[in-house]
């Protein structure tokens, strides 16, 4: 068979000079617009060319103009304001001296979240247009084809920028999912992959959901998955991507519901390329589930061989050593090569210096061809 391509979750370290924009730009202090929309571009187009440079296969805008991978919306749809709770995830709170200590040394970025307080509504399209024109002209530049960009999905919309308006929360979830559509049909009719982010899947049960039982989360899964087919109707599910995570840091994560109770309603999706975290120590045993989980000769697995939240670079073999391992139990054809996560979920934060991000893909890349060659 051919090589096993190779990708990542999307979001890339900004520069200093972005991220100081983007927390200003959040916090609604004035600042050259212009100025921003020309960093912006300049930026996407190095983090395109280093992608490339690394060898991976389908690359990212690195999700440059965002302040965060689901908070972005605020600024594109009317009806929010204040700011809403913020409920730490429930193995943090088993543990507060290290939750403290999270707290104490910068780990929670300040970012603003509102909650829904009004009729929801499109108020800037222009940012999406400057954002896929910004992608495509740095493809072009760099003479790439394949990339994706990154989306928020209703669920996780909803999950962090919670609702105080709709009369129940399936209400606004449906609000949400008519509204988001004309975003994720915009970017794949620019001939762009589409990436749905769903932590609302996973991270959302020890964070958002954590006072629900099992079953009651699940019911919300379902209504979520629903909600997002219902985005996605009029999109090919060839052009569509969907993350899975419990949640991009460095934590206990004892509590974090396992991948075999929400593959199946995963699966659900009209999508056809999911991202896993794979590598994480609380997650990297669950290949063992697609032994008795049959994934559709219609869908793509993407294990996260490489893990986001330390600077350990992974050898080139312990990432063939992973993929073989996905390939006892997926056809090699249905195999994609990735990252658990993103290395910024939010600009500015991350424990992965930028040069280690870039060797850590470099890493990937070679594993990825090493395991090609066995496979």
């Amino acid at each position: 068979m051919g090589k096993i391509k190779t990708t990542h979750v999307g979001s890339l370290p900004r520069s200093y000079e972005l991220s100081d924009l983007l927390f200003k730009k959040d916090q609604n202090q004035k600042i050259d617009l212009n100025k921003f929309d020309q960093i912006v571009s300049r930026d996407v187009n190095q983090v395109v060319k280093k992608q490339i440079n690394v060898g991976i296969d389908i690359v990212s805008d690195g999700e440059m103009s965002k302040i965060s991978y689901a908070t972005y919306v605020k600024d594109r749809l009317d009806g929010f304001s204040g700011e809403s709770e913020r409920k730490a995830p429930k193995d943090l709170d088993d543990f507060p001296s290290y939750k403290e200590r999270i707290a104490r040394t910068g780990g929670t970025p300040k970012y603003t979240r509102p909650c829904c307080t009004g009729e929801l509504k499109i108020k800037d399209k222009s940012s999406l247009t400057k954002d896929i024109n910004n992608f495509k002209e740095a493809l072009n530049k760099n003479n790439h084809k394949t990339g994706f960009m990154n989306a928020a999905s209703p669920g996780v919309i909803s999950a962090f920028l919670p609702n105080n308006f709709y009369k129940n929360d399936d209400d606004y979830l449906e609000n949400l999912s008519n509204l988001m559509k004309e975003e994720y049909e915009e970017i794949t009719s620019n001939g762009i992959k589409l990436q749905l982010d769903c932590p609302d899947l996973a991270l959302a049960r020890h964070m958002t959901f954590k006072d629900l039982d099992e079953k009651e989360f699940l019911i919300r899964a379902e209504k979520q998955i629903e909600c997002l087919n219902n985005a996605i109707k009029n999109i090919d599910s060839s052009n569509l991507r969907l993350h899975i995570c419990w949640g991009n840091y460095e934590g206990p994560h004892l509590h974090d519901i396992p991948l075999e109770k929400i593959m199946p309603i995963a699966l659900k999706a009209n999508v056809q390329t999911y991202l896993i975290e794979s590598s994480n120590p609380r997650h990297s045993h669950e290949w063992q589930i697609f032994e008795n989980l049959k994934v559709p000769n219609d869908k793509i697995i993407a294990p996260g061989v490489i893990d986001s939240t330390t600077n350990f670079v992974e050898h080139p073999e312990v990432v063939k050593n992973r993929i073989l391992t996905f390939s006892k139990v997926i056809d090699a054809e249905q195999l994609l090569a990735g990252t658990d996560c993103g290395f910024s979920t939010f600009a500015g934060f991350g424990n992965v210096d930028e040069n280690i991000v870039y060797k850590k893909l470099e890493s990937l890349v070679k594993g990825s061809e090493l395991a090609s060659k066995v496979i």
